[in-house]
């Protein structure tokens, strides 16, 4: 290779290695899809100060993305599951009510509906997150520790298959990332260089409680099939899985598993059913848990344990219709009882 010919071929190379380009893409990136990020807060009940029975109104926040011009939202279930009254922002400062349209805590996912659609807002484009491979570039924004519309940047770093998720067992499909993560950005979208939303916050893995885990999200197809596809059910329930082992503590009956009812928030299909959250504040194997309530044996017949059980329930409730019955069983003062409600769409 000539002089000249090997000199022409460095220079071809340089712009490939020049910071500011890359930084520019990721600088128009943010600016056409932060429009769509939202800070969502909440409020909801609490017990007071452990004090048995007494509850008292205790505010939350996280993130979320708007993905329709019908003022549809995708968050975390856990940070809107028990909420009484949900707020959302957007970066123009623009606040709007919103009510929980449907919630899958076991996948942590969850959609919001706004009283109204916001002014000028273009929404987030759901993207293919089965088309994204470790090593990909990512983008994550939310609020995290209350930082409203903080960017951070990372690779995907692994796709899961977790069975066990925010208290509950459920066949969970995640990304890892290595951006960093913290409280707030819960239920904020992961997108990819496209602009395209791949996920959903879920949560992280820490030793030190901040940004230094491992940051999981849930991937936006499964969010797709689970929110978007069939029946919107939120149930309102604060729940948390038992174990068979932690099933011998409650007295279970065979096959001695499931669901413990911490809280109920209302105007949910929790409240509707008439079921009862807990009273107590206890610590039960290196698990603090609110004792005392309703603990859920079976829901359409299917018993509350395994992960295939509960995607047995999970796809039963998808298909229902409106004026369908749901029915559980419960264990509530050691007696077991049905309830029943007319499956009402949000």
């Amino acid at each position: 290779m000539s002089a000249r010919a090997a000199s022409l071929r460095t220079l071809a190379f340089l712009p490939a290695l020049a910071s500011p380009a890359t930084a520019q893409t990721v600088a128009e990136v943010f600016k056409r899809v932060n429009q769509s990020v939202v800070v969502v807060y909440t409020q909801e009940r609490a017990l007071a100060g452990g004090a048995p029975g007494q509850f008292v109104n205790v505010g939350g926040l996280g993130s979320g993305v708007l993905i329709s011009h019908d003022g549809e939202v995708l968050t975390a279930a856990h940070v809107v599951q028990a909420a009484e009254l949900v707020m959302v922002e957007f970066p123009t400062g623009e606040r709007i009510a919103a009510t929980v349209a449907s919630s899958v805590p076991s996948a942590d996912v969850a959609l919001l509906r706004l009283e109204h659609r916001p002014s000028g807002v273009v929404p987030a484009t759901l993207g293919n997150s089965d088309a994204m491979e470790v090593g990909n570039q990512v983008l994550v924004i939310g609020a995290p520790l209350g930082v409203t519309h903080t960017l951070t940047v990372g690779h995907i770093s692994g796709r899961r298959t977790l069975n066990r998720t925010m208290g509950a067992i459920f066949r969970a499909e995640l990304l890892q990332t290595d951006a960093a993560i913290n409280q707030g950005n819960s239920g904020g979208p992961m997108f990819n260089m496209a602009g395209e939303v791949v996920g959903i916050v879920s949560h992280i893995i820490s030793q030190t409680g901040g940004s230094s885990g491992l940051g999981f999200v849930i991937t936006s197809n499964m969010a797709r099939e689970l929110l978007l596809e069939g029946a919107t059910i939120w149930s309102g329930i604060d729940g948390f899985q038992l174990s068979e082992d932690m099933g011998k503590i409650f007295n279970i009956p065979p096959p001695g598993t499931g669901l413990l009812v911490q809280r109920v928030a209302g105007g949910s299909l929790g409240e509707q059913l008439g079921l009862q959250g807990g009273t107590v504040l206890a610590t039960l194997d290196g698990q603090e848990l609110i004792l005392g309530g309703d603990i859920i044996l079976t829901v359409q017949g299917i018993p509350v344990g395994t992960p295939d059980q509960l995607e047995q329930i999970q796809e039963a409730l998808k298909n229902l219709t409106a004026g369908q019955p749901i029915v559980v069983t419960v264990l509530r003062s050691g007696t077991t009882m049905t309830r029943t409600a007319r499956y009402t769409p949000r």
